[in-house]
């Protein structure tokens, strides 16, 4: 068996982004369901385009949100989407290969034209999305490269591509190949409104391939049908080997085997939750690829989802790395936490802890006083 000269290798759609700040009263207008996913036509994409507020235009997806996130903390980052060849297909190849992540798939010649999910976050930082899907539903078995996948210590594929028939065929063909190449494989549920479209789908991809499961509350509550999260929580542990089950503020439950972890979330200004699971994943991966302990690759997952919930957007604005140890000369998961130099923002310098919430929400985390 080869040595992998990939850490993660992403599978997910291709989309960029369209964030807008929205009042309450918008989403009822367009009778949209706060805080869900939901999928639109090209005709609705453009009626909802024009009547959304001023925003801002990114590359985004969820797999491609945590293989960038993941990246900036010093993993060795792949993700396979499909874009067309168009100027926002150009745009999303620039900016994830620009993030430092290896991008190969060859884009859709003719046809649909890039995905793009239009984001309505409201005063409460819930963000609401409407996607397109647009070129991301010609992602097919034929687009997952044996030698990519076979290349990466962890497969990650995200919940949202299941919408398309083909991409559950691709899912299950970079399984099989994962594992022949003695990988494993990671999924995120992504969504509990997708959970319902396709929960014996789901199930059977969990019992069957998956070897790392990240799910949010509402997620996991939806695969298993049912009301009580502890009985989830037996359910997960009795079907995937590690499971990683976030719970907005009140942090994360890590399960593998008999061991149960918890851990607190990392206290910050909330903006605009767009991302928080897809961070929380990456930094737990860039972490679990390092070899570091579950709580630690908890922490890791806190700690970046804290600094993508702070700001407007779904990528990191701070520079995050994750080489082995910190300026302080101590291993990054019992200082920062992997951000090495996270009290440093792009276009404005802060002091290690000092007046910065997230900052300050790692040192207290850390057990550790502020640095002066």
């Amino acid at each position: 068996m080869s040595e992998p000269t990939l850490d993660i290798l992403g599978i997910g759609n291709a989309i960029v982004d369209v964030l807008a700040r929205a009042e309450d009263g918008f989403l009822e207008a367009h009778n949209l369901a706060k805080g869900a996913m939901r999928l639109v036509g090209p005709e609705e994409a453009e009626a909802l385009y024009a009547a959304m507020g001023p925003g801002t235009e990114s590359s985004g997806g969820s797999a491609g949100n945590t293989c960038a996130v993941a990246a900036a903390l010093g993993a060795r980052v792949g993700f396979l989407g499909k874009v067309a060849d168009d100027q926002l297909g150009r745009v999303f190849a620039h900016d994830i290969r620009a993030a430092g992540v290896h991008f190969p798939t060859a884009p859709l010649a003719g046809g649909a034209p890039t995905a793009r999910c239009l984001i309505l976050v409201t005063p409460d930082a819930q963000r609401t999305m409407n996607t397109f899907l647009g070129a991301c539903v010609e992602f097919s078995a034929a687009d997952v490269a044996e030698a990519e996948v076979a290349r990466a210590k962890v497969l990650y594929m995200e919940g949202y591509l299941f919408d398309p028939p083909a991409a559950q065929a691709a899912f299950m063909e970079a399984s099989r190949i994962a594992h022949r190449h003695g990988r494993q494989v990671a999924l995120s549920l992504s969504d509990a409104f997708c959970v319902q479209r396709h929960r014996q789908a789901f199930r059977t991809l969990v019992r069957e391939e998956v070897d790392i499961l990240f799910a949010n509350e509402s997620e996991i509550l939806a695969l298993y049908e049912t009301e009580d999260f502890e009985a989830a929580v037996e359910l997960v542990r009795g079907e995937v080997a590690l499971a990683a089950l976030t719970r907005s503020a009140a942090g994360s439950v890590i399960v593998a085997g008999e061991a149960r972890h918890e851990l607190a979330a990392v206290p910050t200004k909330v903006v605009d939750t767009t991302g928080a699971g897809d961070a929380y994943a990456a930094g737990f991966l860039a972490a679990h690829t390092r070899g570091l302990t579950l709580p630690d690759c908890g922490r890791w997952g806190s700690a970046a989802a804290a600094e993508v919930i702070s700001h407007f957007g779904a990528r990191p604005q701070a520079d995050l790395e994750g080489a082995g140890r910190c300026r302080h000369g101590e291993p990054t998961g019992l200082c920062c936490v992997g951000l090495t130099r996270a009290g440093t923002q792009r276009g404005r310098e802060k002091s290690p802890g000092g007046s910065d919430p997230v900052m300050a929400a790692h040192w207290e985390m850390a057990g550790r006083p502020r640095p002066g």
